[in-house]
């Protein structure tokens, strides 16, 4: 009853008239501007404040009305998160429990800032409970704290050891935890950096790994047991070591097995797509595809990880041919009722991967009635060879593969015309735009195409292309989930099904 009391008061003397947030009840309001700006959020409807403007009130971004729409609306989503449901079937124990914990720790400050410190220590020996279950180093020491004081001022010697020591023990922990995170923060910094750009990184991350083990010996912390599996991951990747990649991830699948209470959604979605990546380099489709299977069934159907995962799986069946399965996996994600809500980037990778799915089916339907009877009839060739096709800069690789598609059907055509026009704009775009670090292969492959047209598409007449396949071959693909990066069918393998065409 005290504790009701304490809380009365409080909330007698500072309570609000309104408490708004976005529940069911106030998402009927279909005529509220609110439940308009939330809607079109969702819709992907805006890149920025003047689309949303323009679209709320026909004005521009600094008009008056839509920057007080803009505030109380923010407000009202940051209220929200106070309010989310954390019991819905998806969220881990581990997840679910960190943020009830976190929640009501901000509860425990605004009841120490309002003098109801016996109510807040209260409240902070249950969270006290659970954060010790799930070693949430940083959650423990906060309430142990908290708590450690109050003990002092009631003279209550017993609880105050024993809050001092949790107090203690789990400030190493927390100090080993924010290590860890520190050395992982540091390869993530500079992983995405092409190699010669990351060799301090090289140079350094075996440091890394050994500094973490040794935590991981020391402190019995997930945190840092997790990231000490990544940060391995990352090693193996960057040396292509793809078989030790996918026994690092498999021991972390195990860690995760074995310790059920300290289950993370994101954490073991990270290394189930780690082995994906280790599967598609490997060009194992076997496993892969085993793999996939076996982990889209814990994956929330039509989440971001769930469409990450269905690319990594396209792209592996592509890579080693398996563009039957390739063709039944474009399906299954584009028709996904979510696939309209995705980025304006992914949803045009996705049309890329039709595009290729169409060439296949173009090029070898008269050998394989299977692929044959897959043609799709909204597919217009005409109109995507008379496309101009230009992205903006930062998706200029878009650009370089519709481009490199355009030339593959009209091969198909025999309209070597057509072709060298497409070729020579792709020799521009690698003298001048593509960067040679970052678009290595793409140039080596373009630079093959040149070779092909001074050859007249005779593969007998072909000359010095020796040395840009080589490259191609000394410097394999390579895909860490950047557009850049991104081959729907590795240039090496494309360049012989080049060569193959012509020759029939």
């Amino acid at each position: 009853m005290k504790n009701l009391i304490e809380i009365s008061k409080i909330v007698t003397k500072k309570k609000v008239k309104k408490i708004e947030i976005f529940d069911d009840h106030s998402l009927k309001h279909k005529n509220s501007k609110f439940n308009e700006f939330y809607e079109a959020l969702m819709a992907n409807k805006f890149k920025n404040d003047r689309d949303a403007a323009s679209f709320l009130y026909g004005c521009s971004p600094t008009d008056d009305k839509y920057r007080q729409l803009k505030s109380r609306f923010r407000k009202r989503l940051l209220n929200t998160l106070f309010f989310l449901d954390v019991n819905l079937p998806s969220t881990s124990n581990y997840d679910r429990a960190y943020y009830s914990c976190n929640k009501d720790w901000t509860l425990v400050k605004i009841l120490l800032s309002n003098g109801a410190n016996h109510t807040a220590s209260s409240l902070a020996r249950q969270i006290l409970t659970i954060a010790l279950k799930f070693k949430f180093a940083d959650v423990i020491v906060n309430c142990a704290r908290i708590l450690r004081k109050y003990s002092s001022e009631i003279s209550d010697e017993k609880n105050y050891e024993i809050y001092d020591q949790h107090s203690k023990q789990f400030q190493n922990v927390l100090d080993a935890e924010i290590r860890s995170e520190e050395l992982y923060q540091r390869v993530v910094m500079n992983y995405f950096k092409p190699p010669s750009k990351n060799q301090n990184l090289r140079e350094r991350i075996d440091t890394y790994c050994d500094a973490l083990v040794g935590l991981s010996e020391i402190y019995n912390s997930p945190i840092v047991i997790y990231n000490m599996y990544m940060v391995w991951a990352f090693r193996y990747e960057m040396l292509h070591d793809y078989d030790a990649m996918l026994e690092v991830c498999g021991k972390a699948e195990t860690y995760i097995e074995e310790n059920p209470r300290y289950y993370r959604d994101e954490m073991l979605a990270t290394f189930q797509l780690k082995k994906m990546s280790a599967y598609l380099h490997l060009q194992d489709y076997r496993n892969g595809k085993t793999n996939a299977e076996k982990c889209l069934q814990s994956f929330p159907v039509g989440s971001d990880t769930w469409f990450t995962f269905m690319e990594y799986y396209f792209l592996l069946a592509m890579h080693t041919g398996n563009y039957i399965n390739a063709l039944a996996i474009y399906g299954e994600a584009t028709s996904n009722t979510k696939f309209k809500k995705m980025s304006g980037s992914d949803v045009e990778t996705w049309k890329i991967y039709d595009v290729y799915l169409n060439y296949i089916i173009e090029s070898l339907g008269d050998s394989n009635p299977v692929l044959k009877s897959q043609k799709k009839r909204n597919f217009r060739l005409s109109r995507f060879l008379n496309d101009p096709i230009l992205y903006p800069k930062d998706q200029r690789i878009f650009t370089v593969l519709l481009v490199v598609a355009q030339i593959l059907f009209f091969l198909e055509k025999r309209s070597f015309n057509a072709v060298t026009e497409r070729i020579d704009r792709l020799k521009s775009y690698a003298n001048r735009q593509l960067k040679k670090e970052e678009y290595f292969r793409a140039i080596q492959f373009i630079r093959l195409l040149q070779q092909l047209a001074k050859a007249d598409y005779d593969p007998n007449q072909l000359s010095n292309t020796d040395k840009y396949y080589n490259r191609l071959v000394e410097q394999p693909f390579f895909f860490r989930g950047l557009i850049s990066e991104l081959e729907v069918i590795p240039y090496e393998k494309l360049w012989n099904m080049i060569l193959e065409r012509l020759v029939k």
